[in-house]
């Protein structure tokens, strides 16, 4: 029988990766509940995207030594497909860009994986309007291949149709907010929001700049350098942060707001 708390959803322990022969993550540990909100932040290179790409499953990183354990069970080594359809979600601080395929295969194609979701014919058409319509976006993007010629603000938005569309237990947004204007960031927001409220699904958010963080309930905020976690703290420690910055975690004695150290 597992002795993982019923509210966990996310489970990292004693996590080491690498990429190639270069170490990139020591020791990680962090621990996630149904429902939370929380917040990983550090400074650009601390080695945020990494775990977030680690967590996913990205082949290009392996891990040394540790597990991860997702809704109970340990997918440490499974793929990123598996991963997706157990309920995990990344969205890319840079989404790429692939010619030739249509926006709308595209989603068609991730919605038929998820058979949960039950989305076909008449179903997923009614989805798909009423998520353009939440996101401000005009269906004419569906035709357009994928990623192809987007504004950066357009690439987010494309993420956040994703998100939207799937549902996910966790979803990991990486630098959501990164380039994006006012407008931009208001329809990423609008999406988070609708993506809790329809399925009071869980966010890891990775991010250097607060921004996207000032409407939302943080349950817990996890600083990062250097591939250590060497912080930890409730949303007061985003304050903290905004006054003095990521240079109050870099002398290798970092306190977090309860006192602990790392």
């Amino acid at each position: 029988m597992s002795d993982t708390p019923a509210d966990e959803l996310l489970s990292i322990t004693n996590l080491n990766a690498a990429a190639g022969d270069k170490p990139l993550l020591y020791d990680v540990d962090l621990h996630l509940n149904r429902g939370d909100i929380q917040v990983l932040m550090g400074p650009n290179g601390a080695g945020k995207s990494t775990l977030g790409q680690v967590i996913m499953g990205n082949p290009e990183y392996k891990v040394t030594s540790g597990n991860i354990t997702f809704d109970g069970q340990n997918i440490t080594g499974t793929s990123i497909d598996k991963r997706s359809l157990a309920g995990l979600f990344l969205s890319f601080q840079a989404p790429i860009e692939v010619p030739g395929v249509p926006l709308s295969s595209f989603l068609r194609a991730i919605a038929a994986q998820h058979k949960e979701l039950n989305l076909k014919g008449k179903r997923y058409k009614e989805r798909i309007a009423e998520i353009l319509e939440q996101l401000d976006m005009d269906p004419a993007y569906l035709e357009r291949e994928l990623n192809v010629g987007f504004s950066g603000g357009e690439k987010k938005k494309v993420e956040m149709l994703q998100l939207l569309l799937l549902k996910p237990k966790l979803a990991i947004l990486d630098e959501t907010d990164s380039g994006l204007d006012v407008d931009a960031l208001n329809v990423v927001s609008r999406a988070i929001a609708a993506y809790r409220a329809t399925c009071e699904g869980s966010l890891l958010i990775i991010t250097h700049n607060t921004r996207i963080l000032e409407h939302l309930d943080v349950n817990r905020v996890q600083v990062m350098v250097s591939g250590r976690l060497v912080a930890q703290g409730d949303a007061g420690l985003i304050a903290s942060i905004d006054e003095h910055g990521f240079e109050q975690f870099t002398d290798g004695d970092a306190e977090d707001e309860a006192g602990e150290r790392k």
